[in-house]
């Protein structure tokens, strides 16, 4: 019985449209959330995937010894595609001319991913037996033999390289590359008992299997082995990467809050239109049971029917942004599983934790209230209400990120936002003492009604600035983050680094380049040295810790150590002042971190056999991900000055020269202009000719494939921008129906009383103008505090107040919100005072 009237009560109500508003809410959020979770996930994985190509494969396991067969055993099982590779130094000979080289022996179906990049093009091919493929310097430094000597063996040099996929960025490694079969390695007899050997094994396949691998083996790895992946640092693009899955995450996580809100506003309105109702079936004698089943009958359906919407147009909503995107991210296809549970979750606990608070308001209506309607029954505290929803707003958060950072920055944000709401209400409820509707002129009725409507108004509030919160916040971050990848990746950035400069060689170069016209960047000495002792105290390697030895762990190798004058450009100081006396270093914030080195520690060196102590006196943020030379350590010159060292440059070179007549300008914009117009494979050529110890570096290839993941990286901002926009107008247009019976009723009292229509539309528009103004501010203020949380908690971005905001935000509130007031009032206020008599009643 209760079931039937249940059920034909819900027919009636969504036929006259009082469950629309509601269903709307819910749809909008099971469709923010699933929409979003798509195809931010088909972005990431595209994102990775691309990355991915950085290592030649997904995962890769670093390791000096064979790793035990069983973890092989354990990846073929779980369906993933692997390769053992080998790295070793070894000496090479052709003639009476050699060279020290970096041999990488390979098995077939190397690479797992990218392809290796040859002279004559790209290629997936490995060298046959008896054959070594080579880097361009090599053959420069050699003079192009057709074979070398490798330990026992002699082979034949059968293709140039013009780049591994995973070749990595390492300046300071300037052995040339040489490709060789697995089969080969044995016979050159190079490898001995305790030859010092690097073995990677590298994996590839779908992202469970991977996870499933990481989970089982990667907690079995000792010390000396590592889990490397594209996030993991090795990839110059590891921060780009990481940068860009967080604002994906963040963007998804303002989708869910922006959704419960308007759940929230939806299901409140609901209650309020129905307790009149609920009056009435106490007074005719329903229980509170069948009164309970009713409306949680009604709240079901209504749930599950904005689900089911919601479900779909998601799956529409990511089908549609497939045709847009480019065919290399549209290939990626993750699995629906997750975006479809984490939608309906989110309708089922965005549903009940936002209704349950008005829901029970609604339950304890007194039958009373039939002859007193200001009596709203169980006054329960919105203490209850706000745990209710910063709870279910969490819980979505974290389940969908798996980050408290971007979750509590997304609640701390909404505190904010609420305790503003609060205080601003409170004010407006006390002006709003005593206030009728005066109709002298347009403001003061607008102003009359927003001080009679405080609660209310508050309440629309909510809606208009979560909205441009969440507008202003991922417009800044998305642009801050375009910005600071520009930063790291000019126009020009150097594809060539130049490392063992002997000082001899300075002059000699630097009269190469100018002949050339070739403008190199700054040169960096590079001396080897270790960090042996903190304050006195001897450091130990993980090693020696994991034996039981006590003192503080260091760093187990040399390092790289240079001096400057000047704070390098990709550097930003955190604390202390740079290098100033001959006995002062500056440490990179995460070296500092890491071995809890503070401003005025004392370090000790161990540089040639000799102890250098100096005095820390700055701590230095480095942006390890741009393709720049980058130190852990830099002194000053006199510091380092009793010890030989090397130097390193790198300069930007034009694929092909241009014979022309090179200008200051041009060349202070780092243009390769060459005067006799030598083609770039010919300058290389001489430069390796004429300074055959110095060894040259070709980045290019990977300067070129980490613009292309930036590009892909900037469209996926763009595309969650645009999504966020059309979720943000979606929340405006329904906050903006939740006010429409109250208002017209007040239309109608205000036609009966004699009110124009001038009058009445000039009103309306002024209020809800005024109502975005205020959102406008107070999402400037929210949105500022959570930038500042992001930048400095997540993505590690430069802080900044955006003062045009309290401009912009302010009148595009106003225009907006007035707008859409304007446009949804327009049916009301065009009808007569009959009309809006007979609709109200």
């Amino acid at each position: 019985m209760e079931l039937s009237l249940a059920w034909r009560l819900f027919k009636r109500e969504l036929q006259q449209g009082q469950l629309l508003l509601i269903i709307l809410a819910i749809t909008l959020a099971v469709l923010s959330v699933s929409g979003l979770a798509r195809v931010s996930e088909r972005l990431q994985v595209a994102i990775t995937g691309q990355a991915s190509q950085f290592i030649a494969a997904d995962r890769i396991i670093d390791s000096p010894v064979k790793i035990d067969a069983a973890i092989l055993t354990k990846a073929e099982n779980l369906g993933l595609k692997h390769v053992t590779n080998m790295q070793f130094n070894s000496m090479v000979y052709s003639g009476d001319k050699f060279q020290l080289v970096t041999v990488r022996a390979v098995e077939t179906g190397y690479p797992l991913k990218g392809d290796i990049e040859l002279t004559s093009g790209k290629t997936k091919a490995l060298p046959q037996v008896g054959e070594i493929w080579f880097e361009t310097r090599l053959g420069g430094l050699l003079g192009y033999p057709k074979s070398i000597e490798l330990g026992n063996s002699e082979f034949v040099l059968s293709n140039e390289i013009s780049r591994l996929p995973d070749a990595g960025f390492n300046p300071f490694a300037s052995s040339p590359v040489v490709l060789m079969r697995m089969e080969d390695v044995a016979k050159t007899g190079v490898i001995q008992p305790g030859s010092r050997v690097t073995y990677l094994y590298q994996f590839a396949g779908d992202e469970a299997s991977l996870t499933a691998f990481e989970q089982s083996v990667k907690p079995l790895l000792n010390s000396t082995q590592r889990w490397v992946d594209v996030q993991s640092g090795d990839s110059p693009i590891a921060g780009a990467v990481k940068r860009a899955e967080r604002f994906l995450l963040l963007a998804s996580l303002m989708g869910i809050a922006l959704a419960c809100a308007a759940i929230g506003i939806a299901a409140q309105r609901y209650c309020q239109r129905h307790y009149d109702v609920v009056a009435m079936l106490k007074t005719f004698g329903a229980s509170a049971k069948q009164i309970r089943l009713l409306f949680g009958t009604h709240l079901l359906l209504v749930t599950l029917m904005g689900i089911v919407l919601g479900l779909i147009g998601g799956v529409l909503l990511d089908f549609g942004i497939s045709y847009l995107l480019p065919s290399e991210i549209a290939a990626y296809s993750p699995p629906l599983t997750r975006p479809l549970l984490l939608g309906v979750s989110t309708g089922l606990i965005s549903a009940f934790m936002f209704s349950a608070y008005p829901l029970m308001r609604l339950l304890a209506i007194p039958p009373l209230r039939v002859l007193q309607r200001q009596l709203e029954g169980l006054q329960l505290g919105m203490w209850l209400h706000l745990l209710l929803s910063l709870g279910a707003m969490a819980l979505l958060g974290y389940l969908y990120s798996q980050s408290w950072a971007l979750t509590l920055t997304v609640v701390a944000a909404v505190l904010l936002l609420g305790v503003l709401l609060s205080v601003l209400g409170f004010v407006m409820i006390r002006l709003g003492h005593s206030v009728g509707m005066k109709t002298t002129n347009p403001l003061q009725l607008a102003l009359a009604g927003l001080r009679r409507r405080a609660r209310q108004n508050a309440v629309q509030l909510v809606g208009f600035s979560a909205a441009l919160v969440l507008l202003l916040t991922i417009l800044a971050l998305r642009q801050d983050l375009l910005n600071e990848w520009q930063k790291q990746l000019p126009e020009n950035a150097p594809n060539y680094f130049l490392v063992n400069i002997a000082p001899g060689d300075a002059k000699p170069l630097n009269d190469f380049m100018t002949t050339k016209g070739i403008v190199a960047t700054d040169i960096y000495p590079v001396i080897r040295g270790r960090l042996t002792q903190i304050n006195g105290e001897a450091l130990i390697s993980n090693e020696q810790s994991e034996a039981g030895e006590k003192g503080r762990v260091g760093i187990s190798r040399e390092l790289n150590l240079t001096w400057r004058n000047t704070l390098p450009a990709n550097n930003e100081l955190l604390e202390g002042h740079f290098n100033q006396a001959a006995d002062e270093v500056s440490v990179e914030s995460g070296v500092a971190d890491r071995l809890g080195i503070a401003i005025g520690d004392k370090l000790t060196y161990v540089i040639d056999n000799k102890e250098l102590t100096v005095k820390v006196a700055s701590i230095r943020a480095v942006h390890w991900e741009t393709l720049q030379p980058n130190f852990f350590m830099i002194f000053t010159q006199e510091a380092l000055a009793p010890f030989a060292y090397t130097s390193m440059a790198s300069f930007y070179l034009n694929d092909q020269t241009t014979n022309s007549q090179a200008t200051n300008d041009q060349a202070t914009n780092g243009q390769a202009l060459s005067a006799d117009g030598t083609p770039k494979d010919a300058v290389i050529l001489a430069l390796i000719q004429q300074f055959p110890t110095i060894s040259i570096i070709d980045v290019g290839a990977m300067v070129g494939q980490l613009r292309q993941i930036i590009e892909q990286v900037s469209l996926s901002l763009t595309l969650v921008l645009a999504l966020v926009l059309l979720a943000s107008a979606l929340v405006l247009i329904a906050q903006t129906e939740a006010g429409m019976a109250t208002r017209q009723r007040e239309l109608a009292v205000l036609r009966t009383f004699g009110a124009s229509g001038w009058l009445l539309r000039s009103a309306t528009g002024l209020e809800f103008a005024l109502l975005g103004g205020i959102a406008g501010v107070l999402a400037v203020i929210v949105a500022e505090f959570a930038l500042y949380l992001l930048k400095t908690q997540v993505f590690e971005l430069n802080v900044y107040m955006h003062w045009p905001w309290w401009g912009i935000a302010p009148v595009s509130g106003a225009l907006i919100v007035a707008l859409l007031g304007v446009w949804r009032c327009r049916q009301l206020l065009s009808q007569s005072c009959s009309e809006l008599l007979k609709a109200g009643s």
